[in-house]
């Protein structure tokens, strides 16, 4: 068996292959490039899950980042817990064919309560005075603490929000490299998201680009060179790339405008209320799943829906096995952006009635992706003065809300999820076991098991 290692260059694409990328242009070099043809949803949970278990959402279950929890009324993104995977996984194949087979999972998602023999992933402490600390959770319990003596508490808010920056990915690169260290593992799956969140903050084609680039090729020049030095075989993959994006489509208040979104007033401010909605939307990037209770509505939200202007096309209980999507966490519709289109979760008219949590970075509550949680609200004035003085009240034991995100949509500049995707833009993948060809987003699973048992 040889060791191997599958690094996720989330939003990589051949189109950053150049000057500011050095290290990896080299490398890959070495090994032909394949295009992975785009999945849908092409989010990360989705995506994530299609490699590690080479199936597609309609066997799987990972429909998007999140989904609607019909028996509790509830939409409910970015769980944890692998449970939820409904197809099984690539180590567990590789233990049918060789027991003594071990894996290392540094920060794929639904990486709790798995058959991995080793896993970290982000796991915040929530304090009951409303503190959220940073910190992590791995399996088994004590490779957190060894790993936070060595390379202190893992950066959280560096992880998302608008700190996001380098410091996460590095964190996770180093840990990566201790836990091979320490434990041999026969495959070792890295997560290095860095990439993922600039070129949403600031679209693809933006010159601040080439300086993250840079921070990246550097993380990944020493972890590919140490695992090279214990003759690890390595393959870098992504999960999709970043297209520029010019139009956010509040999706929800389209459905409310037509009666069929309902909210109910807490405080003077305003909460979807999923269960008494006769349609609404879970948005994800360029996909957004329509919830519909009432179903003689149906004909009704499909028509609306395919006249939004920005929405490429709906998919119903028909199309929805076309694109493997015919499973029953999705939505009773699946709308598509267009190239240059992303959904919002915004259902509120009045930004006054937004809810509380709309200002915050709180990826569980909002019924949706928000990747406005990267920008400071600029329309705030002396805002890191004010966030100073609220995380000290914090600290102190006073409750308060840390509501510095903006509700302007229209700062994003990258998203992805949708499938007419150019090359330029396309996911790769790009190590010694690969010929060369297109791939299909399931023929990873099936790469990757004949490089551990060639």
């Amino acid at each position: 068996m040889k060791k191997v290692a599958l690094l996720n260059i989330v939003g990589l694409s051949e189109r950053h292959l150049g000057p500011h990328t050095p290290f990896l242009t080299d490398w890959c070099s070495k090994y032909p490039s394949s295009l992975v043809d785009p999945m849908l949803p092409g989010v990360t949970c989705a995506v994530q899950s299609t490699y590690l278990t080479g199936k597609t959402p309609a066997d799987h279950g990972i429909v998007a980042n999140g989904w609607y929890f019909r028996d509790e009324c509830e939409v409910k993104l970015w769980r944890q817990s692998n449970k939820l995977v409904q197809a099984k996984s690539i180590w567990d194949e590789a233990r049918e064919i060789d027991p003594a087979f071990t894996v290392a999972n540094m920060f794929w998602w639904y990486n709790m309560y798995s058959s991995a023999d080793y896993s970290v992933t982000p796991r915040p402490q929530y304090r009951a005075n409303g503190v959220k600390v940073p910190d992590c959770y791995s399996h088994p319990a004590s490779l957190r603490d060894r790993l936070q003596e060595e390379l202190g508490t893992f950066p959280l808010f560096n992880f998302w929000g608008p700190n996001a920056d380098i410091r996460s990915t590095r964190w996770i690169a180093m840990a990566s490299r201790l836990v091979y260290d320490w434990h041999r593992p026969d495959l070792l799956l890295v997560y290095l998201p860095h990439l993922d969140y600039c070129l949403q903050k600031f679209g693809p084609e933006d010159a601040r680009i080439s300086g993250h680039l840079r921070q990246l090729d550097s993380v990944v020049k020493d972890l590919i060179q140490y695992l090279e030095s214990e003759n690890v075989k390595v393959n870098i993959i992504s999960e999709y790339g970043i297209v520029p994006v010019n139009n956010p489509i509040h999706i929800n208040r389209i459905l409310r405008q037509e009666g069929l979104v309902r909210v109910r007033m807490e405080n003077g401010l305003e909460l979807l209320d999923a269960g008494q909605s006769a349609a609404f939307a879970m948005a994800d990037h360029q996909i957004a799943h329509i919830y519909i209770n009432d179903a003689s509505k149906m004909a009704m939200v499909a028509e609306i829906l395919e006249r939004v202007p920005g929405i490429a096309y709906v998919l119903d209980h028909t199309t929805k096995k076309d694109y493997s999507l015919d499973h029953p966490r999705s939505g009773e519709l699946v709308a598509i952006a267009n190239p240059e289109s992303w959904f919002t979760y915004y259902y509120w008219y009045d930004d006054k009635k937004a809810p509380d949590f709309a200002r915050t970075v709180d990826i569980h509550r909002k019924p949706g992706y928000d990747p406005v949680e990267m920008f400071l609200d600029p329309g705030k004035k002396l805002i890191l003065p004010r966030i100073a003085w609220k995380l000290l009240k914090k600290k102190l034991g006073f409750r308060t809300l840390l509501d510095v995100i903006p509700l302007d949509a229209g700062l994003i500049r990258g998203s992805h999820g949708q499938l007419n995707v150019t090359d330029e833009f396309k996911p790769v993948f790009i190590g010694p076991g690969n010929a060369g060809r297109k791939l299909s987003p399931t023929d990873i699973y099936q790469i990757i098991l004949n490089q551990l048992f060639e």
